[in-house]
């Protein structure tokens, strides 16, 4: 199974960029893992509505139709990191291809990408700038790959 992230946004910080690219180094000893990001779309006096929709449309065209597509989302399922070990897990077993996991803009997603989703996680009911979740959901990537395997890194 490959797994990737895809945001809106860019690599925008000197002190959390590097982190998010240990995890990154980290996570591919176990699973094949890639992010890709979306530019900001550039100067739109576009409304929220329309600017999810067309931040909806760069999302679709990262998609293939066999994606398994999970959007992190504030209204999403809430898990422990144990529980999202066994969703990976379970997703590995299912033989899910390409796990993608998506990451909004400032005023989240467009009713397609809700439509497209498989599935919807909460990362936390707080709100964090996209580096930050970037860096929290690599950092839980890794640890769901560390309990699969057995090793200390989680503790209960």
């Amino acid at each position: 199974m490959k797994v990737k992230l895809i945001y809106i946004g860019k690599e925008d910080s000197a002190e959390l960029t590097p982190a998010v690219a240990a995890y990154t180094a980290k996570i591919k000893h176990y699973i094949p893992f890639e992010t890709e990001a979306i530019p900001y779309l550039k100067n739109t006096k576009a409304g929220a509505e329309e600017q999810k929709k067309q931040e909806g449309i760069l999302f679709l065209k990262k998609l293939e139709q066999t994606d398994f597509v999970i959007l992190l989302d504030e209204n999403g399922k809430e898990m422990r990191s144990v529980d999202f070990a066994r969703f990976m897990q379970q997703q590995m077993l299912r033989g899910t291809k390409n796990l993608v996991f998506l990451i909004g803009g400032a005023y989240g997603f467009s009713e397609e990408i809700y439509r497209r989703g498989n599935g919807k996680i909460s990362l936390s009911q707080m709100t964090f700038p996209h580096i930050l979740t970037r860096l929290i959901f690599a950092e839980q990537l890794y640890r769901a790959m560390t309990i699969l395997k057995g090793e200390p890194y989680h503790h209960e």
